[in-house]
């Protein structure tokens, strides 16, 4: 597909170098960009009418309309390409010139397809009328699916049978069928000894490549379409990711504003167990410098504090601790916290105190202080917290939720377990909301 594409292109900017300096001679003589629109609609215009005329005053076996309607219809597609390069060059770029010009589009490929249906019907080629329509409402569909594929902000190009290869299937065909039946006459047939009907007309030289239009019309707008659906899926993906990380942004806010209030709070004590969360929540295991975790509702994936050492075995001083991701409600991966999530909800402020002792802050409330600080009791780093007067070698943070809102959750209590100073006296307090 890249290699077709590249070859487009190139074939594309070969007709540019020979057009420009037409286009340069239209800037010169003061056509705009919409001006050179319009004429390529009133030209598809007269396409139709010369495939009309061609229905009412000629027979079944003259076909010079079709081939004169056929070199209009290069003509015009000719001038597809000029509005565009006369608003590069001409610097008259603009966005309803964009606009316009994918509205005359269509109506131009509308009309020259009413004129070759007409055409068609009108001198008894049922079928091959059938597959025209079939062809011009692929046709539309291939312009329709980029459109809105780009008004949801993906892109959705390519394909076999875009705008420029329709005009130049239909202008070279209807050409070839004028001048075969010039010279062979209109009503050549082809007959194989056994079928009953013909298998070949003159006139299949132009129908016969609007039946495969038909098809590839389709097929492109179908794949235009699946293209737009991966593309889309990727993008409510990344959606929902960033939405999901605003919204525990909300949640750790909540935390550390009810966390802050601590000192006003009523503690209960750690026999009080009412009102458990319904979801199952594991305890982390195998994490040799753990130093809390954080979990909550509505499902078991878990934040994992852990002290960072460096290769001595020395506490990082720019980074004493990781933040990071269990999602046991994933699979149980470890995965990193988002920029949302490490810059404005769980991320840790550190500040180094001195005689290895820190100072940690969440950033997203930054006036409740925990402290990183090796204990003297079993000569390892713990985080300390001290609510309702009572401090708090911490080990679990846990959120109660149930019910309220995605963004404004009901947050029933906050859960704080851990010891005492000492490391010896199990301690859970819960601050009501």
């Amino acid at each position: 597909m890249a290699s077709t594409t590249s070859t487009r292109d190139r074939m594309q900017q070969g007709i540019y170098v020979v057009i420009n300096p037409f286009v340069k001679g239209l800037i010169k003589i003061g056509l705009t960009p919409n001006a050179v629109t319009t004429i390529g609609l009133f030209l598809n215009i007269g396409v139709a009418v010369i495939f009309i005329f061609g229905a009412e005053k000629t027979n079944r076996g003259d076909l010079s309309f079709v081939g004169w309607g056929g070199a209009l219809v290069l003509f015009a597609g000719l001038f597809d390409m000029l509005d565009g390069q006369v608003a590069r060059i001409g610097n008259m770029s603009s966005t309803f010139g964009a606009m316009y010009d994918s509205v005359l589009d269509r109506y131009s490929e509308l009309i020259l397809f009413l004129g070759i249906c007409y055409y068609l019907v009108a001198h008894h080629y049922f079928l091959s009328s059938l597959f025209a329509f079939i062809a011009l409402m692929g046709s539309m569909m291939v312009s329709y699916t980029r459109a809105r594929a780009e008004g949801l902000g993906v892109q959705s190009k390519g394909g076999l049978m875009q705008r420029p290869e329709r005009v130049i299937t239909i202008g070279i065909t209807a050409i070839a069928c004028g001048v075969a039946g010039h010279f062979m006459g209109g009503d050549y047939k082809i007959f194989v000894p056994g079928i009953s009907f013909h298998v070949f007309e003159t006139m299949s030289i132009f129908t016969i490549p609007l039946t495969i239009m038909a098809v590839m019309t389709n097929i492109t707008a179908i794949n235009r379409l699946r293209d737009a659906k991966k593309a889309l899926n990727i993008k409510d993906a990344e959606s929902k990711k960033a939405t999901y990380g605003k919204a525990v942004s909300i949640s750790a806010i909540l935390i550390t504003l009810v966390l802050s209030f601590s000192g006003s709070s009523t503690a209960f004590a750690q026999t009080d167990t009412s009102d458990p969360s319904p979801v199952k929540f594991p305890t982390p295991k195998g994490i040799a410098n753990e130093l809390f975790y954080l979990q909550r509702d509505p499902n078991s994936n878990t934040i994992i504090y852990e002290l960072n050492l460096d290769s001595k075995g020395n506490v990082d001083a720019d980074e004493p601790v990781l933040v990071y991701w269990m999602r046991y409600h994933d699979g149980g991966e470890k995965k990193d916290l988002s920029y949302i999530q490490r810059k404005f909800a769980y991320g840790l402020q550190t500040k180094d105190l001195g005689n290895g002792q820190f100072e940690l802050r969440f950033v997203s409330h930054k006036k409740l202080p925990l402290y990183l600080i090796k204990s003297d009791t079993d000569k390892k780093y713990h985080v300390y917290i001290t609510v309702n007067n009572k401090k708090i070698q911490l080990d679990r943070v846990f959120v109660r939720i149930e019910g309220g809102s995605f963004w404004l959750p009901n947050v029933k209590y906050v859960e704080l377990k851990g010891t005492n100073a000492t490391g010896s006296t199990q301690i859970v307090e819960r601050i009501k909301v």
